[in-house]
């Protein structure tokens, strides 16, 4: 059964206990690795100025946001990251955690939708 390696879960450190259940229980499906949890504002600052985000008041600040990936990591093959972000949002709906995933922020179930797709990325909504 996949688990959290040790730099997966340092970087789950000062999340959200509600998304880090979600992501305990994904893990036990299919293997992730978490490339980044929480962020400090200088860090989301630089990442603004790079054009690696879209905003300056990130959840990532909060705690309440994550960037994971399937492992091992295959940047091309976007249906690996769709599958996940569709086992994330119905592990969190079995969870009572509202969650919002960088694959369809709306969450209307309608991928193509997104003007900007960030597959990596899930946060707690609200």
């Amino acid at each position: 059964m996949p688990r959290f390696g040790k730099k997966s879960k340092e970087r789950l450190k000062g999340i959200d206990t509600r998304l880090v259940n979600v992501l305990n229980e994904l893990v036990k499906i299919m293997d992730v690795t978490i490339i980044e949890g929480l962020r400090s504002e200088q860090r989301q600052e630089k990442l603004l100025k790079a054009g690696s985000t879209k905003t300056k008041f990130s959840k990532h600040i909060e705690g309440k946001a994550v960037d994971l990936a399937p492992y091992p990591i295959d940047w091309e093959d976007r249906d690996r990251f769709h599958y996940m972000g569709g086992m994330i949002r119905g592990i969190a709906k079995q969870l009572n955690v509202p969650v919002r995933w960088g694959g369809d922020w709306d969450s209307d179930g309608e991928t193509k939708d997104n003007k900007f797709d960030d597959l990596v990325h899930v946060e707690i909504r609200g």
